[in-house]
């Protein structure tokens, strides 16, 4: 089963990043710029003459009319390569896909889901009710990966760090909370967080394992026709 695009595909190549939101593609030959709502440095993955995958704006007013999903990323050769997806709503709408059809063990008891739900200061991605109480998850996209493990973030989040330290809260008010991390990386066999991009991160990342956050690192393939969940990945040190 796949967590299909909404709109249809099409292929291009790298060319480069601008600025934070766009990044130039030859599309069908021509020279295009596209929209991308990645904020991080997506380390590593805009390589000129790699492919990437794009799709129309679903609102055809829009000043640029395609967004980039996913870059190619791999060994030199082409069989070695693969998809990741850098488009950070998918996250987000991945999980809402595999709660409806009951995909994660992790939410096997949950009834209900409520997206953007508000908890303490913050605005967390979902809020689920189970049986035994709520269970509010942030999610996370993964590009990033070095030496087998996949790594979060691939820049400095304040934002992120944030989320953890409102996760702890609620955890120690005896509130069940999680953070999905969404892995497309197929070369990465653990996930761990990215100590030299963000050490204040990494240091929040474990002090919030301790204290009862639960982390989802789930890998996933990618292809033009969509994505499919594959496995939960081992957490580095936990």
């Amino acid at each position: 089963m796949r967590f299909t695009y909404s709109s249809s595909i099409k292929f291009a190549s790298l060319i480069r990043r601008e600025k934070r939101f766009l990044v130039e593609v030859d599309l069908g030959g021509a020279a295009t710029w596209v929209h991308t709502n990645n904020s991080g440095s997506m380390l590593g993955l805009v390589r000129p003459g790699r492919g990437a995958l794009v799709s129309p704006a679903a609102n055809p007013k829009r000043k640029l009319a395609w967004t980039l999903e996913a870059v190619e990323v791999g060994g030199a050769n082409d069989r070695d390569r693969h998809w990741c997806c850098v488009n950070t709503q998918v996250p987000n709408k991945l999980l809402a896909w595999a709660f409806t059809n009951r995909l994660l063990p992790e939410l096997s008891e949950a009834t209900a889901m409520r997206p953007e739900a508000k908890i303490g200061d913050s605005r967390l991605d979902a809020r689920f009710e189970t049986p035994r109480g709520p269970l509010w998850v942030e999610c996370k996209n993964v590009t990033l990966a070095e030496d087998d493990v996949a790594l979060f973030p691939d820049a400095r989040t304040e934002r992120g760090k944030k989320h953890l330290e409102e996760l702890m809260r609620q955890a120690a008010q005896g509130a069940r909370v999680a953070t999905f991390y969404l892995i497309t990386r197929s070369d990465a066999a653990c996930f761990g967080p990215a100590w030299c991009v963000d050490e204040e991160y990494a240091k929040a990342f474990y002090a919030a394992l301790n204290a009862g956050v639960e982390a989802w690192p789930w890998q996933a393939e990618v292809s033009a026709e969509g994505l499919r969940l594959v496995r939960r990945l081992p957490v580095v040190g936990e």
